[in-house]
């Protein structure tokens, strides 16, 4: 009961970080787009760990974790980048960003980001298949929930963003 316990708090410190972040940007700014190198090391440091303790790993299961926590930092090194790119469009203000700008060009550098994000989601979803199947039920209950705390706090984090464009209005 008490790793429970303790499994539930870390779970919810570590996801809400980046909701405490926001909060103490200034409000012309999207949360966490400014998150620098540092911070962005730290949280995905503390979400690895996280997953890593929660899931309480066997020896056997331990060979497939390093492809599971290369994955998992790959797409939080990519993510990073895609928010400096929107940073730096958001800095030069929406109408200089657009002036000058070809359309088709803007279209594909958004389907160029959709695509690295599907890659870095399917690169994950590879690294995850041969550990899961070795995960015994009590561990895929542990990983549903971190999955669940996970989630709630995205969403937490995209309403907060909604919010805060709506008072800027």
């Amino acid at each position: 009961m008490i790793k429970k316990i303790a499994l539930a708090t870390i779970a919810v410190v570590t996801m809400t970080l980046p909701l405490a972040y926001a909060g103490e940007t200034s409000s012309d700014t999207v949360g966490m787009t400014h998150l620098n190198g540092a911070d962005l090391k730290s949280l995905t440091d503390a979400r690895v760990s996280l997953i890593k303790t929660a899931l309480q790993l066997t020896p056997d299961q331990q060979q497939y974790w390093p492809a599971v926590e290369q994955a998992i930092r790959e797409k939080a090194t990519n993510r990073q980048a895609r928010w400096q790119r929107l940073a730096d469009l958001r800095d030069s203000g929406p109408i200089e960003a657009l002036r000058g700008r070809n359309p088709v060009e803007l279209l594909q550098a958004r389907a160029d980001a959709l695509s690295q994000r599907g890659a870095d989601l399917k690169k994950i979803a590879d690294a995850w298949e041969p550990l899961y199947k070795t995960l015994s039920r009590d561990q895929k209950k542990r990983m549903a929930f971190v999955t669940v705390v996970s989630a709630r706090a995205m969403r937490n984090t995209i309403e907060r963003r909604l919010d805060t464009e709506d008072e800027d209005e």
